[in-house]
């Protein structure tokens, strides 16, 4: 069944072209990622689904019968409203009838009331409101209303919208789309603001959900576990792949490979028809003038060039010394509030840390105590003097917007130096992607990756030699990701990053600094991915331990009886740790392999069977452990 159908539909802006005659189609069940390098008009394309945007030409058909849920990039709600009033704003019997059921609740609550017998309206009322929520089965909704707040961390559901941050609306917009009983559901950047926590909670409910998606994230786990197809805006087409992510960049670099083939048979065919041409006779023959115009046509085919989607990111670093940073019993609160509690920590040249936990716990107090924008407590932080410190903030980077692009560089230098050479602010720029068009727009014209990557570029600028990155994957494109993973790969410097991006985070760390609350940080000797498998692991003996003493007691009875794991269960568990960690390694070395396109087409046919093969393994083995594990507790 078709949900959604968009027709030739064309887009640009003054003279720059978005998309021209794309054609697409939606149908119940798909779960569809739409990906594209910042500025090229994926957001543009969702608002004009949304029809909050006009297209050039084309036409956008939705189904009548389906109900259609929106999260925007920067959701707005009415100032006036209470959370709950802003979730619960909704023509949805389902809502309607819970906030019925609430209002009464919260009057027999102001009135202080134990009982609504003397009150024969109220009781009214209410018996009226539970027989509606009863006939609809609304009470399974109004589980799910709780949970979905419960997990994004909504908790005071009276607290008024204007008091809230711009990622706590987002978190905001995101529970009420997904309270709401749609069929299609469109979601820009969904992980943008949520913590891992969050993250992995979303990706495990969308992947269950019984419906249509259309999704706009940078989040390559994300898109690998929930999404089944894959569009890609490039060069102003649409381009489509039947799988997830790591299927979509298997079947991307076939495609380039047989487009680099054809650009070179038709240079090839294009220098023998050109020699044709200026050896040609001036008679004009029927098929001397059908020669000519596929002449015309040929030369225009061998004169593109193939889309080059990568950023170089490439700058020089300051000489670095051999103090880095030293902080010893540093201690900040806010309050009641204990941000970082008596830590101590050396750090060591070319050291590569992760910083992760919940929302609020005091990660980015931490990055503000070691950048000097907040004074701590106790304790003494002491950095090395040859040190130089870039910080990437997650805010935006406040320019003016009326200034030209180019402008706002040369406001912080005129000239930056790349390795040996020395480029201008322009050159600059277009080395990292800003084309001449887009140098000599205002800076009101960028678009919000846009502004990220400038803002990386500005901070880069400065030749750091400690790099701190604090949200670094928020609203990047999935090219620009890339790049500057492999540009921090090759950083000799030391490393800090704060990230919700766990495929980031696999990739660039050697260890974590896990916040676990009240200013308790963890020094954890992994990456994210095998934290999360410890974690997992923590938990099921804690969940074991916390089982009541007198269930441990109980004696044995012939139905149920107590024993010890065999010689060949603990070889078994045993070797399940093994391979579970062999298993994360090769998964984590195949995707190094399809995101670097290492190989051929046919090695990332393979790539492609083999990661399939080793996620199947990864839950059956880790299902495996568990079950063992509780013969151990």
């Amino acid at each position: 069944m078709n949900y959604l159908t968009v027709e030739n539909l064309s887009k640009t802006y003054g003279e720059k072209l978005l998309f021209e005659n794309i054609t697409f189609g939606i149908d119940k069940g798909q779960k569809v990622a739409l990906i594209a390098r910042n500025g090229t008009g994926k957001t543009t394309m969702i608002n004009i689904i949304m029809g909050s945007e006009i297209p050039d030409s084309g036409t956008v058909t939705m189904r009548n019968d389906i109900r259609v849920s929106y999260l925007p990039q920067n959701p707005l709600f009415a100032d006036h409203l209470s959370v709950i009033d802003a979730i619960l704003n909704s023509d949805n019997e389902f809502i309607l009838a819970i906030k019925n059921y609430e209002a009464i609740l919260d009057e027999i609550h102001i009135q202080n009331l134990t009982s609504t017998t003397d009150h024969p309206e109220l009781n009214k009322k209410l018996e009226q409101a539970i027989h509606k929520m009863d006939s609809l089965s609304a009470w399974d909704f109004e589980s799910r209303i709780k949970e979905v707040l419960s997990r994004l961390k909504i908790t005071n559901i009276n607290q008024p919208v204007v008091e809230l941050s711009g990622g706590q609306r987002k978190r905001l917009a995101l529970a009420k789309v997904l309270i709401e009983d749609t069929d299609l559901m469109i979601l820009d950047e969904p992980t943008n603001h949520l913590d891992i926590e969050m993250i992995e909670w979303l990706e495990d409910h969308l992947s269950k959900q019984n419906l249509s998606i259309i999704l706009v994230s940078h989040d390559r786990y994300f898109l690998d576990n929930v999404c089944n197809e894959i569009m890609e805006l490039e060069t102003g087409n649409m381009f489509r792949y039947k799988g997830n992510y790591a299927y979509y960049l298997e079947k991307k670099q076939e495609r380039l490979d047989n487009e680099k083939i054809e650009l070179e048979r038709a240079q090839n065919l294009y220098r023998k028809e050109l020699d044709w041409m200026r050896r040609m006779p001036q008679a004009r023959t029927t098929k001397s003038k059908a020669r000519i115009d596929a002449f015309y046509e040929l030369q225009e085919k061998a004169g593109r060039r193939p889309d080059n989607d990568n950023v170089n990111l490439q700058v020089s670093e300051t000489r670095i010394g051999g103090k880095i940073l030293e902080m010893n019993n540093v201690s900040k609160s806010f309050g009641d509030f204990v941000a970082v509690d008596d830590f101590t920590y050396t750090f060591k040249r070319g050291e590569r840390i992760g910083v992760c936990g919940k929302n609020g716990v005091g990660k980015t107090t931490f990055i503000n105590l070691i950048n000097g924008t907040l004074r701590h407590d106790r304790g003494k932080i002491s950095l090395g003097q040859t040190i130089v410190v870039g910080y990437f903030s997650q805010e935006s980077m406040q320019l003016k917007e009326d200034k030209r692009v180019v402008d706002a560089v040369k406001d912080v230098a005129e000239y930056v130096r790349l390795g040996k050479a020395e480029l201008s602010a322009a050159q600059f720029l277009a080395h990292f992607g800003f084309s001449h068009s887009v140098q000599y727009n205002n800076v009101s014209m960028l678009s919000g990756g846009e502004r990220r990557r400038l803002q990386l570029l500005m901070v880069l600028m400065k030749n750091p030699n400690f790099l701190i990155l604090d949200e670094p994957t928020n609203d990047l494109d999935i090219q620009t990701l890339n790049a500057l993973e492999d540009f921090l790969n090759d950083f000799k410097g030391c490393l800090l990053i704060i990230s919700h991006d766990r495929y980031f985070l696999d990739n660039l760390t050697d260890h974590l600094f896990v916040f676990e609350g009240e200013g308790k940080i963890k020094d954890f000797p992994g990456n994210y991915t095998e934290y999360a498998l410890y974690k997992k692991k923590a938990e099921a003996r804690l969940k074991k331990a916390e089982k009541p003493k007198k269930e441990a007691l109980k004696p044995a009875t012939n139905s149920e009886t107590l024993r010890k794991p065999t010689y060949k269960e603990s070889r078994e568990f045993e070797a399940l740790e093994i391979e579970i960690s062999q298993l994360e390694s090769e998964k984590k070395l195949l995707l190094d392999k399809m995101n670097g396109g290492e190989g051929t087409p046919d090695d990332f046919a393979n790539y492609g069977i083999r990661y399939a093969e080793i996620e199947s393994l990864l839950e059956t083995k880790t299902n495996r452990w568990m079950e063992l594990a509780e013969l151990f507790m």
